[in-house]
């Protein structure tokens, strides 16, 4: 009797202590996490990542000991496992997606194919990653809904990531203007609206300053059925500010089109009808 009192004593201030570990190390990792990124600026995904696993790994563990340490429990449990040997092959065959999920999580948080914050785009969707768990990533789109993506799924399709290596993006500002128009005094003006942003950034090198590359470069891109189409390259340290950019860039651009007398027209066609007899008043 005392020996069973004393297991079960055991067993309960194992589980009361792999609770505790638990709490506390997802609370030390969580404060890890706030100043590693508002302190250090760094990036959480590991933090994140490690943060699960070990929290997880606390609580099998922890309850793996406490079952173990009574006898009737232990007992109880080596009873199941010898005839659950069909059960085990089921499960093993449906944990299949389980563990190549997790793995994928592993080799995500490793390579870093993407990281949180970083801005993606996959099957028509894009959005920012939110957070990788052991089982799936967590993408909040820009109407602040949430994708559930699969580790296993994400890990093996293509996906286009505006945050890799480089932050800063190069936004296509497309301008259409009539053919009575000054194609000089368009280019001067567009230019001249991008050069003065406070949002655009010098992207050249010091080298291609030297060469004397030319800063927000505006071209002739095509002669449309009643348009002249320019493009200008303007550049933003990321693609918030590029978003930004382009949108008050094409703003800016009409009022300073409109002031100057510049037209961007409306598409036109010409009609031609050939002689029917018809008259036409």
């Amino acid at each position: 009797m005392t020996t069973q009192i004393f297991s079960i004593s055991v067993f309960s201030f194992l589980l009361v202590l792999t609770v505790l570990s638990g709490y506390l190390a997802n609370r030390f990792f969580l404060r890890l996490i706030k100043r590693s990124t508002d302190e250090m600026n760094n990036d959480p995904t590991n933090y994140k990542f490690l943060r699960r696993v070990v929290v997880s790994g606390i609580y099998i563990i922890g309850f793996s000991i406490a079952i173990y340490m009574v006898d009737s429990l232990r007992s109880l449990a080596a009873s199941l496992l010898a005839g659950a040997g069909i059960l085990a092959v089921a499960i093993g065959f449906a944990s299949q997606q389980a563990l190549s999920n997790i793995i994928s999580g592993f080799f995500i948080v490793i390579f870093k194919p993407f990281r949180i914050n970083d801005r993606l785009a996959l099957n028509e969707m894009t959005g920012i990653v939110e957070d990788i768990t052991l089982r799936h990533v967590v993408i909040r789109d820009f109407e602040n809904k949430r994708i559930i993506i699969p580790n296993s799924v994400i890990s093996n399709v293509s996906i286009v990531n505006a945050n890799l290596v480089d932050d800063r993006i190069c936004k296509w500002i497309d301008v259409s203007i009539s053919y009575t128009s000054s194609i000089d005094l368009a280019r001067s003006i567009m230019k001249d609206v991008i050069i003065n942003h406070p949002l655009h950034i010098d992207p050249r090198k010091p080298e291609q300053i030297e060469e004397g590359e030319e800063l927000a470069p505006v071209r002739l891109i095509s002669m449309g059925d009643s348009a002249i189409n320019l493009r200008a390259w303007a550049w933003a340290k990321d693609p918030v500010d590029g978003f930004l950019l382009s949108c008050d860039l094409l703003e800016i651009i009409k009022k300073r089109f409109d002031a100057e007398g510049i037209e961007i027209p409306f598409p036109q066609r010409d009609l031609h009808i050939k002689n029917s007899g018809l008259k036409l008043s």
